[in-house]
């Protein structure tokens, strides 16, 4: 295998990437990030192994921040590729002031990539950022591989993941919009109709040509499949529209679970409602939202939806495509912000979600509901690291969806942080009425409840609605 130049880090109190001052043997070399590699040893596994798509190795560029930053950056991207059905090789690093503009990692370093591709036997190069149409061109040329940027990767998981009409549309959608950037066309050689004397002769002086190239041809049917796909997911927001307007009529308070890819949404959607909704180890197990009804200790009804998870530089055309799933979590009136304790940069994971929550604010131009930070798998952390979360995020909540420490106490808080019926009323309501009662219990907070011969008293904070239909059995009220 090709050896690299392999130069030493800097000492982080040293070093301060900010200012751009590098050694120039730093900021040439490559270097190899060690544990990235998933080949097996076990050579009675090739078989399943050769099964398994494709062999990559992983290229990222170091530009700010630490070592230690970069190479959890190339980690993240090794995962990605795993949950794609890759098998990773090898993880290389250049450390540069900014990405070559023609290779990404720089024409003096593309010749020893292409030996370490060889060596190694990948077929894919994957890089961890987003190349332009250009730097995906040359690298492949001189790779002599198929080279793939971390956007591409990650609508390929979406593509792989999504389930249901509205998601494998909205994937689909954000794939060709990525796409017709990149579309390599070969100009006239590849004419679909005729020009000239041979079009027929209505073209004239001028307008004679090639006629339409495959290039042409492939935009114009993906920009009609973008329009086709644009008007069935209007129509599907439509849908979605319709059942969101019907909950706030009915004023039912909702939740949304929010977090980074993997944090343990689902798990806590589970957890806390017994929802049974799919959970896996995997990054973007959930692309599909998922509505369930759950209740406050005290009998008042709301809604969790468990949204698409999060994650660093996610593409913008997924944030796009995915808007109206997004927007679920705006329209709540609590975001359960989950976070993964047991990561080793829980920080940034909570960073990244609010960059693209607050994108989503700005072009709406409305506030985020309430946040409630809960710090999942508490139970794979230490006390150490947990500690230090509380105190770095304050007000947070810690809990172990699998293993229901913290539960209960997060069903308190919850509790506590939805809105409340707004109209406190006294009531008689006569047994022949029970249904009204029924209707108080489960849409309302029942503050005193006294049963006598003919019917029941209740002391009960309700919505508007409510307090209109139980107005003729009032005996007092007051607004809360």
């Amino acid at each position: 295998m090709t050896e690299l130049t392999h130069t030493e880090d800097h000492d982080d109190d040293l070093y301060d990437p900010s200012t751009g001052e590098m050694e120039l043997e730093d900021r040439a070399s490559l270097r190899r990030v060690r544990g990235l590699s998933t080949e097996l040893d076990d050579v009675t596994e090739v078989e399943y192994r050769q099964l398994r798509l494709e062999r990559v190795v992983l290229v990222g560029v170091w530009t700010e921040g630490t070592a230690l930053q970069s190479e959890a950056s190339l980690a993240e991207l090794a995962r990605l590729a795993e949950t794609a059905g890759s098998e990773v090789l090898e993880g290389l690093i250049q450390r540069r002031t900014k990405p070559d503009p023609a290779t990404y990692i720089g024409s003096g370093k593309v010749r020893e990539l292409r030996d370490i591709v060889g060596s190694t036997g990948a077929d894919t190069v994957i890089c961890d950022g987003e190349l332009s149409p250009g730097q995906l061109r040359q690298l492949e040329e001189k790779v002599k591989v198929k080279v793939i940027d971390r956007t591409a990767l990650i609508l390929d998981i979406f593509a792989q993941h999504a389930r249901s009409k509205e998601g494998k549309a909205q994937v689909e959608l954000a794939q060709l919009q990525y796409l017709i950037p990149r579309l390599r066309g070969w100009g006239a050689s590849l004419s679909r109709q005729a020009g000239g004397r041979a079009g027929g002769g209505n073209g004239g002086v001028g307008l004679r040509g090639p006629g339409e190239t495959k290039l042409e041809t492939d935009r114009r049917r993906i920009n009609k499949r973008v329009a086709k796909l644009r008007r069935e997911i209007a129509a599907m927001d439509t849908i979605r529209e319709t059942k969101r307007g019907r909950r706030l009529a009915n004023e039912v308070p909702s939740v949304a679970i929010v977090g980074y890819t993997n944090a343990g949404k689902s798990s806590l959607l589970n957890a806390l409602t017994g929802a049974g909704v799919l959970v896996e180890d995997a990054l973007f197990a959930t692309l599909d939202p998922t509505t369930r009804r759950a209740q406050t200790p005290d009998g008042r009804g709301y809604t969790l939806t468990d949204t698409v998870g999060f994650v660093r530089h996610l593409p913008h055309q997924l944030v796009d495509a995915f808007r109206s799933t997004l927007e679920e979590a705006a329209d709540a009136d609590l975001l359960v912000h989950v976070v993964d304790g047991s990561d080793p940069a829980p920080e940034e994971q909570v960073s990244a979600v609010r960059e693209v929550l607050g994108e989503i604010t700005r072009k709406r131009k409305e506030p985020l509901p309430p946040e409630l930070l809960v710090i999942n798998k508490t139970d794979a952390s230490d006390e150490v690291s947990l500690a230090r979360l509380r105190h770095a995020l304050a007000g947070s909540v810690q809990v172990s969806a699998r293993t229901g420490v913290g539960i209960p106490e997060l069903v308190e808080v919850i509790a506590d942080r939805l809105p409340r019926p707004e109209v406190t009323v006294e009531v008689f309501v006569p047994y022949s009425r029970g249904e009204l009662a029924a209707r108080a219990h489960a849409e309302g907070e029942v503050l005193e409840e006294e049963h006598a011969e003919e019917g029941t008293r209740l002391l009960v904070r309700v919505r508007p609605d409510l307090a209109a239909a139980l107005h003729e059995y009032e005996t007092n009220s007051t607004r809360a």
